[in-house]
């Protein structure tokens, strides 16, 4: 008889093969990729304590920048720390990054919801973007977890001068800030923002001999902060020390040199000695630092106004006045009219100058008009506008001459 055949079993044919091709993937793909052992990395990890560590070397230099970057590594490399969060927090506070440094301080709280530092940062944070309403209440919140909460009590005392120069918080805002103020120094004499508050209060209240003494005790702990120099800078100019002013407010700007405020307060300091052409050149420094915005233009302007450069003038007041579209097609929203604003009273007054300068008083009338009809209480600017409706009324009722305004408009001192 003969014997009988197995049938092929297909199946388990595919599974070696299927196997076998595995086993070739494997050593000529991954094996190629694997370091070999006891050979150490190319690129070791980095521990967060040393980043940590570098990053705190980092602030003290002023590089705030790359101290953000390592503390950003070292959040990486331990995102369960809200310690690290918090550090980074603060830090980009004082880098003007006020968006990243609330989401920094919120990170820590999805961490620690109980943590006072990280509701004081956040606190911090949201008032340096004008939030009042939520910055009080995350403060508050701090304080009721630690009432020995120094950075709190610095921040909030922040809060309440802001709250007192605006008009928005109690009839005792100012006392209780510099009673935060002076809490904060007391519990931490060797923090930076013990004395930066407490100076700011002083200088709020018009004490500015002693918000520079707070200031220097700020700077002598850390001088490569650009608040500091920046405030430091404020205070000097009040006392009418120009050259210390300008010396901390370039230092300032040396520290942070995409901020636009040192080179605005210098372009002010020169213009109120008569240095325009210094002013000028500042103020046109500051533009270039934040160019859609409508204050900063409104105060190159000025300058420009000051230095006989009249449609180069009206062109930067105009941003300032009725807004417009820069080349590359960015808004500049303009600024409103308001009470108790000078410095924007001094944009409107000073564009409807130049305006009759140029002869364009049918553009220029208008505007006199609207500061007459919103800011009738302001002596400056109701005098500037009544004087340019005079060159106007004069000009219209001379007879044709080759320059229409026979005599340069001149803007009265400003407060």
């Amino acid at each position: 008889m003969q014997k009988r055949r197995k049938p092929i079993n297909w199946f388990r044919i595919g599974v070696l093969v299927m196997l076998v091709s595995i086993a070739v993937y494997f050593n000529q793909v991954i094996v190629p990729t694997i370091p070999p052992p006891f050979v150490p990395t190319g690129t070791p990890t980095r521990n967060p304590e040393s980043l940590v560590t570098e990053g705190d070397e980092l602030y003290r230099d002023g590089k705030l920048q790359a101290a953000i970057d390592a503390y950003s590594q070292a959040v990486r490399a331990r995102p369960d720390d809200a310690s690290i969060y918090i550090t980074l927090s603060r830090v980009q506070v004082f880098a003007g990054q006020f968006d990243q440094a609330q989401v920094s301080a919120e990170n820590a709280l999805l961490l620690n919801p109980n943590s006072s530092m990280a509701h004081a940062v956040r606190g911090w944070a949201l008032l340096a973007q004008g939030d009042f309403l939520q910055a009080e209440a995350s403060l508050r919140r701090a304080l009721e977890l630690d009432p020995n909460n120094a950075l709190a009590h610095a921040y909030y005392a922040e809060l309440l001068a802001d709250q007192y120069i605006n008009g928005t918080g109690a009839l005792d805002a100012i006392d209780r800030a510099a009673e935060s103020s002076r809490i904060a120094v007391s519990l931490a004499p060797g923090a930076i923002e013990s004395h930066l508050a407490r100076g700011y209060v002083l200088e709020v209240t018009g004490n500015y001999d002693e918000a520079i003494r707070e200031l220097e005790a700020a700077n002598a702990i850390n001088n490569n902060i650009a608040d500091i120099h920046l405030a430091l800078g404020r205070n000097y100019r009040a006392l009418g020390v120009n050259d210390k002013a300008v010396e901390s407010l370039t230092r300032a700007n040396a520290l942070n040199p995409s901020d636009p405020i040192p080179d605005l307060i210098i372009s002010r300091i020169y213009a109120g000695i008569g240095e325009y052409a210094k002013a000028e050149q500042y103020a046109e420094q500051a533009i270039q630092d934040v160019p859609t915005d409508a204050a900063l233009r409104g105060n190159y302007g000025v300058m420009l106004y000051r230095n006989f450069k009249w449609p180069e003038a009206v062109t930067q007041l105009a941003y300032a006045v009725q807004g417009g579209t820069l080349e590359d097609g960015t808004q500049i929203d303009p600024l409103p009219l308001v009470v108790n604003s000078p410095r924007v009273a001094e944009y409107y007054f000073t564009y409807g100058l130049v305006l009759v300068r140029l002869q364009r008083c049918g553009e220029a009338l208008p505007v006199f008009q609207q500061i007459l009809a919103t800011i009738p209480g302001d002596e400056i600017s109701v005098f500037n506008a009544n004087e340019g409706i005079r060159l106007c009324a004069e000009s219209a009722s001379a007879t044709a001459t080759p320059a229409a305004v026979t005599e340069t408009p001149e803007v009265t001192s400003t407060p």
